[in-house]
């Protein structure tokens, strides 16, 4: 059945243009999301081409299943940290799309948004780990403040800190969305002009619950492995503690390191040559404004 909640793929022809140079290999598409990056990568493989899809959402996989209907096509329940076990230099390409999908937060049963009243769920895998409520239920007002302050960049981390604390304390743990961004719209002071007060909150919760920035590195160390020489790696990100990551990434790996303690050896080569980084054209901003934030970063595996 056609979900109500529809996603618009971000970048898309830029993405499959950047990650597929060799129509007969075998390509990953990291993050599988509503498989628009999927649909137009398989278009355009050979017969002897493959796509190995990744996804932690059980409602990703069942669209997999009921529309994807491709022989070169498979996908996995997991998330891509384990891209990792696939063999060594085995894929032509790897693509991240580290964006949430429209259909995960316009519905408001998932819990990413404070746009519509539902559980506060926020996890990416529903069948497995702990929810936004249930962590929000224990924590102390310590760790509740450095996940607002890493996460969301929020200055008010400590103030809405306490008043999750307070208010759990008092009238029981937050159980819906309403009430943390209520809480939340109560705590912070100051805003930018047209963001709503619980958009940095709900940020850091999402990406602590599902460890994305800790997933986000060791796939980008799991690809330097599986990519084979010339291989591409492209990654799309969306907001600046993703995007600071994968830049430094590429930056790392695309230079000579020299050992100091060993002056006259020979330095390790560098692993990518950086291609460049492309956001969204004006007509793609207007047409869909969530993609406003992209930033596509692409690389390409050295031959050493």
């Amino acid at each position: 059945m056609e979900s109500k909640w529809q996603h618009t793929t971000v970048l898309l022809n830029e993405a499959v243009a950047a990650l597929l140079t060799k129509p007969d290999s075998t390509y990953v598409d990291a993050t599988f999301g509503r498989g628009g990056h999927s649909r137009l990568i398989l278009s355009r493989l050979g017969p002897g081409g493959r796509l190995i899809a990744y996804d932690k959402d059980p409602e990703a996989i069942a669209q997999a299943a009921g529309r994807v209907g491709d022989s070169r096509f498979s996908i996995r329940h997991e998330g891509f940290a384990r891209l990792g076990e696939l063999p060594a230099a085995s894929v032509a390409g790897v693509l991240m799309d580290l964006g949430v999908s429209s259909p995960q937060i316009d519905n408001p049963a998932r819990g990413f948004s404070f746009r519509g009243d539902g559980p506060l769920d926020m996890r990416m895998d529903t069948t497995r780990g702990e929810s936004v409520a249930e962590w929000l239920a224990t924590a102390e007002a310590g760790q509740i403040a450095e996940v607002i302050r890493e996460y969301g960049e929020e200055r008010f981390a400590v103030q809405i800190a306490k008043a999750i604390v307070a208010r759990r304390q008092e009238r029981g743990p937050l159980a819906t969305t309403a009430e943390l961004a209520q809480l939340v719209a109560g705590a912070v002071k100051t805003r930018e002009p047209g963001q709503d007060p619980a958009t940095r909150t709900f940020q850091a919760l999402r990406i602590f619950i599902n460890a994305e920035l800790e997933e986000l590195q060791q796939a980008l160390e799991a690809s330097l492995d599986i990519l084979q020489p010339n291989g591409r790696l492209v990654v799309i990100s969306f907001h600046s503690l993703e995007d600071r990551i994968v830049k430094q990434f590429i930056a790392r790996n695309s230079r000579e390191v020299f050992d100091r303690r060993a002056p006259f050896a020979q330095p390790k080569a560098m692993k990518l040559n950086a291609l460049g980084r492309v956001k969204p054209s004006a007509d793609e901003v207007r047409a869909n404004p969530r993609s406003r934030s992209a930033i596509m970063r692409v690389a390409e595996r050295t031959e050493v």
